[in-house]
């Protein structure tokens, strides 16, 4: 029997498409989806027609957008985080049986290689469905307190703790990328952690995870804050922000919460631009700063430390703490893949609403 895979085939469209049967090659192995998690805000760009690559392409050499686009209707490859269980392997590297956490896309299997694909083991006493966030979603969150901990101190980042222990820390979007960025950094040690979102179920979620919540629209969260956050005269704010919600307004904000010289981590996607960021107001009197800090890289002098495994490590600790609640008030809705082209189409024209969907197989 053939795999499946979810595709979008034109601008507002998904389907499921047979994939072509093939045997498994030397050293790899055929993995069974069990789950995978749907990432609202990226895969949704796609259905939308925003996505930048789309329009686009990304000149690795030169580091500049403006060559001929990279990805075109069809797109063939949705999703980055499945759960699968191993079969038919041909390396010892990965035997049979083993629930592996990847990065394939919504698909009811896959030909991998262990060799180009990444493939995070688990252990077997985490809730299966958890491993969702293992290979890539724990790690872009992961990888925002490693670019605070740089922030800070420069290749002599020890821990993910460097960046926010003892911290006040601010994080501005209580999605999927917010709760998990805050609580690695209340799991690390900050000294308060405040969640920002307008949104009433979002915060009710946020507090359910026994995280502060601040409502942006009820009153300035930046007079808040800095009433409340006290470093000395005229030092006022949080010392890290992380940017978790992908609009204009939302970096805004973040760089307002800020205390002077503090630091933005953003962990945000901007598809449409930010015209309404503000680069004449607080960013440069309080002299702030802004840091990228999207997983497909990791701050410079640190890539030999703290590689992508690594970062999946240190989700696999988060979910060994926090997995319970992780499970019960993150995870809002269980969808048979069968029924993903209608969730994602509802997802995109805003008929429905999920924090974290997981498609089943």
């Amino acid at each position: 029997m053939p795999d499946r895979n979810l595709i979008v085939a034109a601008q507002g469209r998904v389907e499921i498409v047979d994939v072509p049967d093939a045997d498994v090659p030397d050293g790899g192995f055929h993995a069974r989806t069990l789950f995978s998690g749907v990432s609202a805000g990226t895969e949704l760009t796609f259905l939308k027609g925003t996505n930048p690559a789309l329009h686009a392409g990304f000149d690795p050499v030169l580091g500049l957008f403006g060559a001929p686009p990279e990805r075109a209707y069809p797109v063939t490859r949705l999703g980055y985080m499945e759960v699968a269980r191993v079969e038919r392997s041909r390396t010892p590297a990965v035997p049979d049986g083993t629930v592996v956490a990847m990065t394939y896309g919504h698909r009811t299997g896959y030909l991998a290689d262990p060799l180009r694909d990444r493939v995070v083991p688990l252990p077997g006493g985490l809730d299966p469905v958890l491993g969702v966030y293992v290979a890539h979603m724990g790690p872009i969150c992961a990888n925002g307190l490693l670019h605070a901990a740089a922030d800070r101190f420069g290749p002599a980042v020890r821990s993910l703790s460097d960046g926010v222990a003892g911290c006040r820390v601010a994080v501005v979007g209580a999605g999927v990328v917010g709760l998990l960025t805050a609580l690695f950094a209340r799991a690390h040690g900050a000294a308060s952690v405040v969640v920002v979102d307008p949104t009433p179920a979002r915060r009710d979620v946020a507090r359910a995870l026994g995280l502060d919540t601040l409502d942006p629209e009820s009153g300035d969260a930046a007079v808040t804050l800095k009433t409340r956050w006290r470093h000395a005269d005229g030092d006022r704010g949080a010392d890290v922000v992380f940017q978790c919600r992908g609009q204009a307004a939302a970096l805004h904000l973040a760089l307002r919460l800020l205390r002077p010289q503090g630091t933005v981590i953003d962990l945000a996607f901007y598809p449409g631009g930010a015209d309404e960021v503000r680069l004449g107001e607080e960013f440069h009197h309080n002299g702030l700063g802004v840091r990228c800090a999207q997983i497909g890289r990791v701050p410079r002098g640190l890539a030999h430390a703290w590689d992508r495994e690594r970062l999946s490590a240190a989700t696999l600790d988060l979910l060994h703490t926090d997995g319970d609640a992780i499970r019960k008030h993150l995870v809002t809705a269980m969808v048979p893949f069968d029924e993903a082209p209608t969730l994602l189409t509802d997802l995109a024209e805003r008929r429905r609403s999920e924090l974290q969907a997981v498609i089943t197989f």
